[in-house]
């Protein structure tokens, strides 16, 4: 049997190595060695045996020795499982995203330090992915203008985000109703994100049904909304992700419409008004961080990162293997610790990973915590 399992991972590997040979034509620009080093069996597992990490969906590094992530429940493993297993499907050859089967809700928040060791798994909080007949938790992120750093968790299948204590010791609200999806001001159709405006405003991304962004005040009190499906200027196939950038641009990423796309805020807090399209033809974006002058992405096909200035101008791409040990399928998420550090979650292989800047890096290349107006 572990026989089996050890061709079976070899068959993958080889699979992908083939995949991204076949795929380096679809990157493009100025694309050069990642700036970073990958920090090898930096998530050490915790689960109890016969389970493996499930899907990385969502990471938040809030400081360097404190990282939330949000995982898609654990993986149930087949017997008997390697002795030399490190803890993630993937080595076995697991796809966690595609076999659902072997998904239970259990575990699904955990804080962990700058070493990859937990420091907390918040088992409490499971009834927030209990049930659920999808992949549950989205993304996680906390407002930088927040004194109490409180934690938004954005649960797709469910139509629901959650604000969580910073500690993870209650739930202190909940908006959007279980299970009922709907359009209007206080229903979603699987939202993917959440983001937050230096006066307050909060958005969010209700994208993968209503293809919008939704704009509140600082109490959930509805404002407006911009956005809606189609392929005009401005309008979304899918959204999966948003972040907000100096003097009033929000930036969404359109996962199925392989562009990224410019607002910006007006003197009405409930408008915003198209700038333009970045980055078409993408393949399929995943998440963004921007900084002070440009922005950077993950998109796949092959897996990479992207770095743009705010006029569309692609600066830089690096590419991320595909082979294992320290490979990704894709990077769902990334993070940027105060020190520089990139935390990066695989929705596929199941797990997160630490890069740290390589001592010769380009600081130019280098991808800073998230801009927020100081």
């Amino acid at each position: 049997m572990g026989i089996l399992i050890r061709v079976t991972a070899l068959i993958l590997s080889l699979t992908l190595a083939n995949q991204t040979l076949a795929q380096q034509g679809n990157a493009r620009g100025r694309i050069g060695e990642s700036p970073y080093n990958v920090v090898s069996g930096w998530a050490e597992p915790f689960q109890e045996p016969g389970f493996a990490f499930g899907g990385n969906s969502g990471v938040w590094a809030e400081s360097e020795d404190r990282i939330i992530i949000a995982q898609r429940g654990e993986t149930v493993m087949p017997y008997p499982v390697p002795e030399e297993f490190p803890g993630y499907a993937g080595y076995v050859g697991i796809n966690v995203l595609r076999e659902t089967n072997r998904r239970t809700w259990q575990n699904c928040l955990y804080v962990v330090n700058g070493d990859g060791e937990v420091l907390e798994v918040w088992d409490h909080l499971d009834y927030l992915c209990e049930g659920s007949d999808g992949p549950g938790p989205h993304r996680i992120r906390i407002s930088p203008y927040d004194p109490e750093s409180r934690i938004w968790l954005v649960n797709e299948t469910f139509h629901q985000i959650y604000v969580i204590a910073n500690d993870g010791s209650e739930v202190l609200a909940t908006y959007g109703e279980k299970l009922v999806p709907g359009n209007d001001e206080n229903h979603y159709g699987r939202p993917q994100d959440v983001a937050f405006m230096p006066d307050g405003r909060i958005l969010v991304a209700d994208g993968l049904d209503n293809h919008r962004v939704i704009i509140y005040d600082n109490d959930m009190n509805y404002l407006g909304e911009f956005g809606g499906e189609g392929d005009g200027p401005g309008q979304f196939n899918t959204l999966h992700a948003v972040a907000v950038g100096p003097e009033g641009r929000v930036f969404v990423l359109d996962r199925m419409g392989n562009e990224v796309n410019l607002f910006r805020a007006t003197d009405d807090p409930a408008v915003f008004e198209f700038e333009r399209s970045i980055g078409s033809p993408l393949t399929l974006p995943l998440d963004i961080i921007v900084n002070e002058n440009d922005f950077w992405i993950t998109d796949l096909g092959p897996l990479r990162f992207l770095n743009f200035d705010f006029e569309g101008n692609l600066k830089y791409t690096w590419l991320v293997p595909l082979e294992l040990p320290d490979g990704y399928i894709e990077v769902h998420t990334f993070s940027v610790d105060p020190a520089g550090n990139l935390i990066g979650g695989d929705n596929q292989y199941g797990r997160s990973q630490k890069f740290v800047p390589k001592p010769s890096a380009d600081s130019e290349l280098l991808i800073e915590p998230p801009w927020y107006q100081r």
